[in-house]
């Protein structure tokens, strides 16, 4: 927000406060000052002045030599080479001697024609001239007609002025107007307000404004107060010129008398406002209702809108006619031959507005304050405002009565605030006086309800404020940050501490950062189609789709951390990084129905990527490709660390987008039987294809039911002092068999002596029967207390070969 210290010295004196002195204040108050801009570049000796005669220069075709009075008592002669310079403008005329930014005039001659000064263009005088008309862009700058001659152009322009550019957080909506500005002032300031009075300027001249409009609202929800006036037989033309320039020092541009009152009323009350030619209004009425399904608006800018059913519009009898909040329409826009209008005033709700707003990509000064809230007791004094400027400036009559809808009166909010709990937060000793001085230079009604607490009455101007402790704040600002005293912090404290949940994750972390592996950050939205693959965890849930996305391409949340994993390994192997060992600990999301109505899933995941070589090629040693044992290692590392070694199995059953005959699910054994918590495995080829990658490994694990069986204390047991007996066996098993099943069997069936099992040869073919396999198992005995006996041993082993043969029919090989 763009403050001009001239304009806010209309309501609060400045005297004695410098512009820096000011921003300094304001900031130590609680609101940063981005920078002040001073609207004098430089300029001295800059008069206006009248141009009596123009005339081509004699020997330049571009040149003309123009006769102006300047108000110094002669006659100057002044050549020019602006195309639009012409007799009977007023214009800004430096005189010999003037200072303009690096540049000083002087007498010259121009072609052998004597040139006694310089009219100047707006960009001359340092101004934007972006703001101005093009063809005032491209030549000197024209004043109006009525412009006295003689006067120092710096005043006629109002370029003694300070800008303070407010940085404002999304709370203080308030300072979004030069009203808002000026209570913070004199807060800040302590010093006397004076404000508008709109009722005192404006004078209802014309008939009933019943009679030529009509106003409804669909829905309160969208619009709680929507409010017009009737104008008739204005005169569109210029502003006059210190609205103007009031305009452009707050980077408005000027356009014509009605449209610049409504942007100055708006910066003014922080209250947008609207302008419709009503004799384009059909049958009179102005309706706020969301738009009709395919409905089309061409915008204020020419833009032809797609309009969609949550968009608020205004529309009369036959069609929307305005973007409620955002932007009017072109069929209704006041024009040069508008004679009658229909002033609107509204309080729309922020939350329409703003999805409005950002979905067509149309953001505007008005659409900023109506996402922030605008004040709802400034409805109907902007709107009286505005209606008393264009009856003054453009010569309209303000018909009685203000035509509305909705407009129920909303309440100061009334907050009690304890003089002791203030002192407490603040560590002051404020008394009872000094508080409600500085409540009251914040122009807020209070008084004593017992003793030691006050009753504060908060206006709807400062939205900001609900509860207390707001108060406080607002007091510790004004009294001064500065002045609160330090002092120690008193009470419990609580120390510091990791989740087991925390703790266990930046284990992990660790543990694959020192195995050699790099965590990623992936994105957690993703296409529509990558939700699709790996849905190991997605079986029978739906996607959460994104209500308003940045883009199709991150539309919906992750169902699973591959697709991003896939994305970065692509990444990094088309710059030709290609041995990549990647991890991410990160969230997925699901939802059990499709239409979201209530909080999605979200489950903590640990995935992990494998590509390349294992390690880099040196003289001696051969790059070695990883391979799906790698993966094995690192996922069977991950259950070490977390103390479930004895508590995991694998099911090949191949998982959807893996290899059919190099993939597994991995289970979770407890007591409560298997629980599947993870996939892991190469790409299936059509997919590695497609991405153009080339071996690549992917593991995914839930983390939430390993974080709830882990055991994270560290076991110490005594080494062993007897030796241990093995046994291997080779079993001859269905093909179709996985050997994990054999292995849990024997867990199952070897008791307290069964200390290690573990496969170490698979056969087929060859002279295996069809359909058969061979699985070698190697089976370690030991006893803690004293050494084995074959007799000891052989019965446990019995019974492991037993509970084989009853389960798969398993047959020692011969």
């Amino acid at each position: 927000m763009k403050v001009s210290t001239g304009w806010l010295s209309d309501y609060i004196s400045l005297e004695g406060v410098t512009a820096e002195a000011l921003a300094e204040k304001i900031t130590a108050a609680g609101i940063e000052i981005d920078g002040i801009e001073r609207r004098n570049k430089g300029l001295s000796g800059i008069v206006t002045g009248y141009v009596k005669s123009k005339e081509k220069h004699p020997d330049a075709d571009k040149l003309n030599v123009c006769v102006v009075d300047a108000g110094t008592g002669e006659d100057l002669q002044i050549v020019c080479g602006a195309k639009n310079v012409a007799a009977g403008q007023k214009v800004p005329v430096a005189l010999v001697g003037a200072k303009l930014p690096g540049l000083e005039i002087k007498k010259a001659k121009l072609r052998g024609v004597l040139s006694q000064g310089m009219i100047c263009s707006a960009k001359e005088l340092g101004l934007n001239d972006k703001l101005l008309p093009k063809e005032l862009q491209e030549g000197i700058l024209v004043l109006p007609e009525d412009t006295e001659i003689g006067l120092d152009i710096i005043k006629v322009l109002g370029l003694n002025d300070e800008i303070l550019e407010f940085d404002l957080t999304p709370n203080r909506s308030d300072c979004l107007s030069m009203l808002g500005a000026a209570y913070e002032t004199s807060a800040i300031l302590g010093r006397e307000l004076k404000l508008p009075d709109p009722s005192k300027d404006l004078v209802e001249t014309g008939g009933a404004a019943s009679d030529s409009v009509r106003v409804q609202i669909s829905d309160e929800a969208y619009a709680s107060h929507y409010a017009v006036r009737f104008i008739s037989g204005v005169k569109p033309g210029p502003a006059p010129l210190w609205i103007q320039n009031r305009l452009m020092a707050a980077g408005i541009r000027p356009i014509s008398n009605i449209v610049d009152i409504t942007n100055y009323v708006m910066l003014e009350y922080g209250q947008p406002l609207h302008a419709f030619d009503a004799d384009k209004v059909a049958g009179g009425l102005l309706g706020v209702r969301l738009a009709h399904e395919g409905e089309v608006l061409t915008t204020l800018d020419g833009q032809e809108r797609k309009l969609e059913p949550h968009m608020l519009v205004i529309a009369d009898e036959a069609k929307a006619v305005a973007l409620a909040g955002v932007m009017g329409g072109l069929d209704t826009e006041v024009t040069g031959e508008t004679v009658n209008l229909l002033l609107e005033s509204a309080k729309f709700d922020g939350g329409t507005v703003r999805k409005t707003s950002r979905q067509l990509g149309l953001r505007s000064e008005a659409s900023q304050r109506f996402e922030k809230e605008v004040d709802p007791g400034r409805v109907i004094p902007a709107l009286n405002r505005a209606a008393a400027l264009i009856a003054r400036y453009a010569g309209g009559t303000v018909h009685e009565g203000i035509v509305q809808a909705g407009g129920a009166p909303v309440a100061n909010k009334v907050l009690t605030l304890s003089l002791a709990k203030l002192n407490g937060y603040l560590g002051t000793d404020l008394s009872l006086l000094e508080v409600k001085t500085l409540i009251a230079r914040l122009h807020f009604k209070c008084g004593d309800r017992e003793h030691g607490l006050i009753e504060v009455e908060v206006p709807t101007r400062r939205g900001d404020i609900t509860v207390d402790v707001d108060l406080i704040e607002e007091i510790a600002r004004l009294y001064g940050y500065d002045n609160i005293p330090t002092t120690l912090i008193e009470g419990v404290t609580t120390p510091g501490a990791l989740t087991r949940q925390q703790s266990l994750r930046r284990s992990l972390r660790r543990l694959l950062s020192h195995g050699g592996y790099q965590e990623v950050m992936g994105y957690s939205f993703i296409q529509p189609e990558q939700s699709k693959l790996f849905p190991a965890f997605a079986q029978g849930r739906h996607a959460v789709k994104l209500a308003m996305p940045m883009s199709e391409d991150r539309s919906v949340l992750r169902t699973s951390l591959i697709p991003q994993l896939l994305d970065i390994a692509l990444y990094n192997v088309n710059r030709k990084q290609s041995d990549l060992a990647l991890f991410e600990i990160g969230n997925v999301f699901f939802s059990e129905e499709e239409e979201l109505t209530r909080q999605p899933q979200e489950l903590p995941v640990l995935g992990l990527l494998l590509s390349g070589n294992r390690a880099a090629k040196q003289w001696n040693i051969p790059a070695e490709p990883v391979d799906f044992f790698d993966l094995k290692g690192a996922v069977e590392t991950v259950f070490a660390h977390l103390g479930l070694s004895g508590r995991m199995a694998y099911e090949g059953d191949a998982p959807q987008d893996y290899h059919p005959g190099r993939s597994a699910s991995i289970y979770l054994l407890g007591e409560a039987g298997r629980v599947k918590i993870g996939t892991l495995g190469q790409l299936h080829p059509e997919l590695q294809r497609k991405l153009d990658l080339e071996d690549t490994y992917v593991a995914e694990l839930l983390l939430q039911p390993l974080y709830d069986a882990a055991r994270v204390h560290l076991q110490y047991t005594e080494l062993q002092r007897f030796p241990g007996m093995e046994r291997d066996i080779a079993l001859v098993v269905n093909a179709d068999v996985p050997a994990g099943h054999l292995l849990d069997v024997i867990r199952a069936n070897g008791g307290t002596l069964l200390q290690q099992v573990q496969v170490f040869d698979v056969y087929t073919g060859g002279k295996m029967e069809a359909g058969k396999k061979s699985v070698a198992i190697s089976l370690l005995y030991r006893h803690t207390d004293h050494t084995l006996t074959d007799d000891e041993v052989g019965e446990v082993h019995e019974q492991v070969l037993s509970a084989l043969q009853q389960n798969f029919g398993a047959e020692l090989r011969k």
